[in-house]
């Protein structure tokens, strides 16, 4: 997905209370077409996984564990710290942005500005989808690119097959373009799927996922792009995708009217 959902620049002064921008670095420049020599295995995504989250925890504000965003988190995600056999970490990041994402080392990254507007369920099938992603290998790929324009590899340093060890900024400007990548259609598709049957599985309300998305829907009308851009890059088509989940759901005897989804006009976390 590209910048996972969206930034919240104008939905409300509410949301970003003690809050501040996502710090993610610049972005690196093009790749040359050398660098496509590259050996890239799931141990390396891993390893850069790891790397790029580690410098974002540092670099953002992370919820302590005592903070409401970090207690409400716990007790939703508390028994999926092993997920179809991903070993997961969950941390809150408090900060405007609306946002969630998975790693392939099983780091899970939670926005606090999402939080506020999504409902328990509604979190739990934004997540999953994430973790759809990882178990997709989608996170692989995007990973993958992320590394290349980080490294700036140039022909002649592009002979090696081998993942090299960036610095510092190259990291921050690893997870950047990690964040700024965008996943296929056929890929997210996968993952609405596996979010959908992760709920499913846990018999969570699969509701929790149509109104995920028509709350998506709901941030991009009468929106400039400059404010949603973000989202509009990782979430196209977002009545489409509530449309199938619904459909999926009457098929299978799951579907209960929510009736009319609406932003929330306070904090879902207290």
């Amino acid at each position: 997905m590209k910048k996972i959902m969206l930034s919240l620049m104008s939905f409300g002064a509410m949301y970003s209370i003690n809050a501040q921008k996502i710090n993610l670095g610049k972005a690196a420049g093009m790749v040359s077409n050398g660098a496509k020599a590259l050996t890239f295995t799931n141990e390396d995504a891993i390893k850069l996984s790891k790397e790029s989250v580690d410098w974002m925890d540092k670099n953002n504000p992370v919820a302590g564990s005592k903070d409401p965003y970090t207690v409400r988190l716990n007790k939703l995600f508390g028994k999926h710290k092993s997920q179809d056999g991903l070993n997961l970490n969950y941390k809150v990041y408090k900060v405007k942005d609306i946002n969630a994402f998975a790693c392939a080392d099983g780091s899970v990254r939670v926005f606090s500005s999402l939080m506020d507007i999504m409902t328990d369920n509604e979190l739990l099938a934004v997540i999953g989808h994430e973790i759809g992603h990882v178990k997709n290998q989608d996170t692989k790929d995007a990973m993958k690119s992320a590394y290349l324009k980080a490294a700036a590899l140039d022909a002649a340093s592009s002979a090696s097959s081998a993942v090299s060890t960036l610095n510092e900024s190259q990291v921050g400007k690893m997870a950047n373009a990690f964040l700024d990548a965008s996943h296929s259609k056929k890929q997210e598709s996968e993952a609405d799927t596996y979010s959908y049957d992760f709920m499913k599985a846990n018999k969570y309300d699969v509701v929790g996922a149509y109104t995920a998305f028509k709350k998506l829907a709901l941030l991009s009308e009468g929106s400039t792009q400059t404010n949603f851009e973000k989202m509009f890059n990782s979430h196209p088509d977002s009545n489409k995708r509530a449309e199938s989940i619904k459909k999926k759901a009457e098929k299978e005897g799951l579907w209960k009217d929510p009736g009319t989804v609406a932003l929330p006009t306070a904090k879902l976390t207290k």
